[in-house]
């Protein structure tokens, strides 16, 4: 009989440059599956979530969210636990939203890939390069399409 390799199968290269970005995204900010793909300039939404959902345990999960800012189903009570604990901007959830679970401030809570605390080195080489690629997008008023609509960059 065969022995089974206990070693396990090799991170596909896209997985690995999706978790990449996912563990340079500073505690208490977010980037959406669109912002990943753009980041990334290959991909899409979709892709970024798949990898998320097979590979994505070990990184901070919580930081790469849906462009509405809902709390991932199923995973709501972990990641909120994750929210609070790293002060990531929340908006309060209305009496008639489901749970009455809060949803992320996208409009403060989301990382544009730019160096935080203003040291320029925050993100390393390759990041920072594509964090002034975005943040010039943006100066530009680019748009593209983000987590299923469009949104200016």
């Amino acid at each position: 009989m065969d022995r089974v390799s206990d070693e396990l199968p090799e991170l596909p290269e896209y997985a690995e440059r999706v978790l990449d970005v996912a563990e340079q995204i500073p505690p208490g900010r977010v980037m959406t599956y669109g912002d990943v793909a753009e980041w990334l300039g290959e991909g899409g939404p979709r892709q970024v979530g798949r990898v998320m959902a097979l590979y994505g345990a070990a990184a901070p999960w919580w930081r790469v969210v849906r462009s509405d800012g809902a709390l991932l189903p199923g995973h709501e009570l972990r990641a909120l636990g994750h929210y609070r604990e790293e002060s990531t901007p929340l908006r309060e959830a209305s009496r008639a939203a489901e749970g009455h679970l809060p949803r992320l401030d996208m409009r403060r809570a989301r990382w544009d890939g730019g160096a935080e605390g203003g040291d320029g080195d925050g993100a390393g080489s390759r990041s920072a390069r594509a964090g002034e690629t975005a943040v010039a997008a943006r100066a530009a008023g680019a748009e593209c399409e983000v987590g299923g609509g469009a949104a200016h960059i």
